[in-house]
């Protein structure tokens, strides 16, 4: 199969001849040993060796005897690349020993962020990178899909024709969202199918061989509710009534789905804590493919009733692949603005608008505004694009699509 090309390449190509052991965590299947594999062929003239801890006798080696392991796997080599690491307990300490005894580059991948930050990164302050790999952007799947129309998207400015074509891949998109294997079927039929296999593989291996968790039924229960309240205020009464979780339970469950890749979270942005919501966190997807499965709902954009709520959590996970943090605001009244992105102080609100015809906003995005002073904030929509001012803050307005250019736009400007 074709290998679908991934911005975070570019990032870790700047640390394959550093020191520091380099870890590539994310969802299953959103492409991390196809990377690894991509990266080792990428290395030219190098003594080097690609191994999976799905090998059980290599897994064996390197818990039972780390010394025995370096002597057949270490010794000699430029480069190892370990493969599903997350099945190695405890597997920092010997990560640490492999670092502080041999000059070998390391890099590993898992799928599983509790057992790589917990078990494993507390031995490696210092000695480890760790990135984080995602379903694919928009920008990265449009780049595989056709690539004119992706050097257009990268410009700034669309006319009608060039908006309406980019839409019908967006649509496409957010139907099924992202993981490669999906994106590389062949016709929806077979994405639906990739999508169960997906699913049923996270409770296989991620939850019950990983992760150990019996009460994985609670779970998919927890899971099929957040679906169907997407971008929703988190009320912890009803869900521990609807799953059976008491409070402590849920609390470690919805932990678990946001450490194992499956869902996002966007705590409250405030600065007053009388009037505005400090705590209650809204529960998102990272792929919308995804939720669209656990929601039995695969209906095409135009026979929906939810396509504002997948829209906003398409705009959720782009701003997390971006690797920014998403915030929220909302008064104790009810005035909302859907994401605040902060860098250096400095806010900037997106609001999502799918149907929007003009430039008209809404009263609780003007009340932000002015209560804050910013100069910049940006509504999304299907298809609307324009500026205006209001009280001195420049209020911009473009597709929904659109939103990485933005994103990419924020963080150079601030950084």
């Amino acid at each position: 199969m074709k290998y679908i090309e991934r911005s975070l390449e570019e990032k870790i190509q700047k640390y394959i001849k550093k020191r520091e052991i380099i870890a590539i965590v994310g969802a299953r299947q959103c492409g991390k040993t196809t990377l690894m594999n991509h990266l080792f062929n990428k290395i030219k003239k190098k003594s080097k060796k690609f191994i999976t801890f799905e090998d059980r006798e290599v897994l064996e080696l390197f818990v039972k005897d780390i010394k025995g392991f370096v002597d057949i796997y270490i010794k000699n080599l430029d480069f190892l690349f370990i493969d599903e690491f997350q099945y190695a307990k405890q597997g920092g300490k010997n990560l640490k020993f492999i670092y502080d005894t041999c000059k070998t580059k390391i890099m590993i991948s898992g799928s599983s962020a509790t057992d790589l930050s917990i078990q494993s990164i507390k031995y490696l302050v210092g000695r480890i990178l760790v990135f984080q790999l995602n379903p694919l952007s928009f920008e990265e799947y449009l780049n595989y899909v056709d690539q004119s129309l992706y050097k257009i998207y990268k410009k700034e400015g669309f006319s009608e024709p060039i908006m309406e074509r980019i839409n019908r891949y967006y649509h496409k998109f957010v139907i099924y969202g992202g993981y490669p294997r999906v994106v590389l079927s062949q016709d929806d039929e077979e994405k639906k199918e990739v999508l169960k296999n997906i699913y049923n593989t996270y409770f296989l291996k991620e939850i019950k061989e990983i992760l150990q968790i019996s009460e994985d039924f609670k779970l998919s229960k927890l899971i099929k509710i957040l679906s169907l309240q997407l971008g929703g205020l988190v009320n912890y009464n009803d869900l521990s009534s609807a799953t059976g979780f008491d409070y402590p339970e849920l609390l470690k469950h919805l932990n678990i789905l946001k450490k194992t890749f499956i869902c996002l979270e966007s705590r409250p942005f405030f600065t007053n804590k009388k009037k505005e919501l400090v705590k209650t966190p809204k529960i998102y997807f990272l792929d919308n493919g995804f939720r669209n499965l656990i929601a039995n709902n695969f209906q095409k954009i135009d026979d929906r009733t939810d396509f504002g709520d997948l829209n906003e959590n398409f705009i959720a996970s782009e701003i997390l692949k971006s690797d920014i943090e998403l915030k929220y605001w909302r008064t104790k009244i009810g005035a909302e603005v859907d994401f605040i992105i902060e860098r250096e102080g400095k806010l900037i609100p997106i609001e999502v608008k799918t149907l929007l015809k003009s430039s008209k906003i809404t009263r609780s995005f003007r009340n932000f505004l002015e209560y804050y002073k910013l100069k910049t904030g940006f509504v999304l929509s299907k298809e609307y694009c324009g500026k205006k001012e209001f009280n001195k803050t420049k209020i911009f307005f473009f597709p929904l699509f659109n939103i990485r250019n933005i994103l990419e736009k924020i963080v150079k400007e601030r950084s």
